[in-house]
């Protein structure tokens, strides 16, 4: 018998040698990039940028103009001003007297004097730093409010004589008011606008009042000069 052959498969080995890379081989593209410097580039605003940034910061200059309270610390909501909370605080005396005669002021003399205080140039006297608002004694201006002034004055070294006449506010005003009003309006003149002169007190205006009671004529500046301007 003849020994069988086995059909062995012949080994292969692997090819010997350094490989050849191919043009597919990708070693340029893991080259690294040459960096290069950033230029900087110039484009118009669009005119809408423009237009909404001027819209936005007219708004805001309202809205500070109307919440800010000028940057007062002690203004607070729902207040928009320090004469607002200075209004809205509880006041007493001379304090009181003085805001209700501003009050006052506002709504009876300020179409006239101003209020600054410096009246209307060739027509009304200024009340600011007036030799007639400042005196200690106040009988002089009581008695130009209660009854009005006529003709020339001076005011200031300086000659005016108004186109119309004061009205006379011992009756602008009801009875039972007249005094302490005249004497808010007095005391707030005589404070405001640099003046620095004491308040006047109701019980001065009642008794000049009562003292003139028969009188129905306005005050010449020769009558009031005959009245004593100190205490």
């Amino acid at each position: 018998m003849k020994p069988e052959r086995k059909n062995n498969p012949p080994s292969r080995e692997p090819a010997k040698g350094p490989s050849k890379a191919g043009p597919s081989s990708g070693t340029a593209a893991n080259q690294p990039l040459a960096e290069t410097e950033p230029t900087a580039g110039k484009a118009q605003a669009p005119m809408w940028l423009i237009v909404l940034f001027g819209v936005l910061f007219y708004w805001a200059q309202l809205y500070l103009d109307n919440y800010a309270g000028g940057f007062n610390p002690q203004v607070y909501s729902p207040y928009r001003s320090y004469q607002e909370v200075s209004a809205a605080n509880p006041k007493s005396g001379p304090e009181a007297l003085i805001a209700k005669g501003e009050a006052l002021y506002g709504l009876y003399c300020v179409a006239c004097h101003q209020a600054n205080g410096l009246g209307t140039p060739g027509q009304f006297p200024p009340l600011a730093g007036s030799e007639w608002v400042v005196p200690p004694n106040p009988a002089r201006t009581i008695r130009i409010l209660l009854h009005g002034p006529t003709g020339p004055f001076k005011v200031r070294d300086v000659d005016w004589n108004p186109p119309g006449t004061m009205p006379p506010f011992g009756s602008a005003f009801p009875p039972e008011e007249v005094d302490g009003n005249i004497a808010a309006i007095l005391s707030f003149i005589r404070q405001g606008w640099g003046n620095k002169a004491p308040p006047v007190l109701p019980e001065q205006v009642k008794a000049v009042r009562e003292e003139t009671s028969s009188r129905t004529s306005p005050w010449t500046m020769s009558e009031l000069l005959k009245i004593p301007d100190t205490q």
